[in-house]
């Protein structure tokens, strides 16, 4: 099954589309507006406002339920966790439908609990595909999300990568930037490589 790129715009985050499940919500409803009777659920990598900026008016449009980790889940409503005060704006204030935890599955989606950017940073895994939607946890360009916001933690990240390189991984479809088809795994150990020399 093919994941769909839906570009973020500036600041925002990428959105991707796998089946009738939406990843991220940065991206504007006129984005995802011709999905509209597709899309049956939202799942959120993280809970930083460029990652969740429109989910309420995507959530009601598409009539979707909204996933989120348990760690993250109050930073929907928190505009210190979603740090949407950055953005000049304030959190969605609501409360996810459904919390999710390592293992869990969303369509044909595996949830990995990757922590480091966030304390409930997620990875979706299809496993078929060997295609990883990583959120803001591993880039294609070999490199990483911060770890100096609130919540966020260098040897989670490192643990979170190390992790993810063990994994035969093809697609990369990253939260910021331009996903890769081919060689993803690659760019997991390149970033993880970076992490070491850098902080180590």
């Amino acid at each position: 099954m093919p994941v769909r790129w839906i570009p973020g715009g500036g600041f925002l985050g990428n959105s991707y589309l796998v089946g009738d499940v939406l990843v991220d919500a940065g991206v504007t409803p006129t984005g995802v507006e011709r999905y509209r009777d597709r899309i049956q659920d939202i799942v959120l990598t993280h809970c930083h406002f460029d990652h969740i900026a429109y989910i309420n008016e995507i959530a009601l449009m598409c009539n979707a339920r909204v996933h989120i980790h348990g760690k993250d889940a109050p930073g929907l409503s928190s505009d210190t966790m979603s740090l949407s005060l950055h953005f000049g704006a304030r959190a969605p204030m609501r409360p996810p439908d459904r919390v999710l935890a390592e293992g869990d599955r969303v369509g044909d989606l595996l949830v990995i609990h990757t922590p480091g950017h966030t304390p409930g940073s997620i990875c979706l895994l299809h496993e078929d595909e060997g295609a990883l939607i990583s959120g803001d946890t591993v880039f294609s360009d070999g490199g990483f999300g911060r770890f100096d916001f609130p919540g966020g933690s260098r040897s989670e990240l490192q643990n979170s990568l190390e992790r993810l390189a063990h994994l035969e991984i093809e697609g990369l479809y990253p939260g910021h930037g331009s996903p890769v088809e081919k060689g993803g795994r690659r760019h997991i150990i390149a970033a993880l490589d970076l992490l070491r020399m850098t902080y180590d």
